[in-house]
């Protein structure tokens, strides 16, 4: 049996102990965690998703975090300006290993689902900021005094 995935904006097709790289989640190495966003489920009789497939899920145990290779990005500007810029990007990984695909019945598994985590810096800058009032509401107040 094998299921289509989607997570991080990507697509992955898996099979019961496959070993995938996927975008970061919020989930630490040892636990468990379930897609619930299944597209489709294969086997002997396959099912399709419109988009989604309802009850099917795909649990995974997370085995580590780790970084992708390194991505150099570099910008020359050409004639009067000889300026130049180079630039590397290492994206965190998470490394899981399909345990399981559920057909059916994933509501009731009891298995965190899994989540894309935001950077620690996002993290603290929404909870920090408080919300900034609708310019409407805000004139509407100022109307009233």
């Amino acid at each position: 049996m094998f299921a289509v995935l989607k997570t991080g904006g990507k697509q992955y097709k898996v099979q019961a102990g496959d070993v995938l790289r996927v975008e970061r989640l919020s989930a630490n190495a040892g636990e468990k965690v379930q897609f619930n966003d299944i597209l489709m489920v294969g086997g002997d009789a396959p099912v399709f998703g419109a988009p989604l497939v309802s009850g099917a899920a795909v649990q995974a145990e997370v085995i580590d975090e780790i970084k992708a290779d390194k991505v150099i990005t570099y910008h020359k500007r050409r004639r009067k300006h000889s300026s130049q810029r180079t630039r590397g990007h290492r994206q965190t990984l998470t490394l899981l290993r399909v345990t399981d695909i559920l057909a059916s019945g994933a509501e009731g598994s009891g298995v965190k689902a899994a989540v894309g985590a935001r950077t620690k810096v996002e993290a603290a800058e929404a909870a920090e900021t408080p919300a900034k009032p609708k310019r409407a509401a805000k004139k509407a107040a100022e109307a009233q005094e």
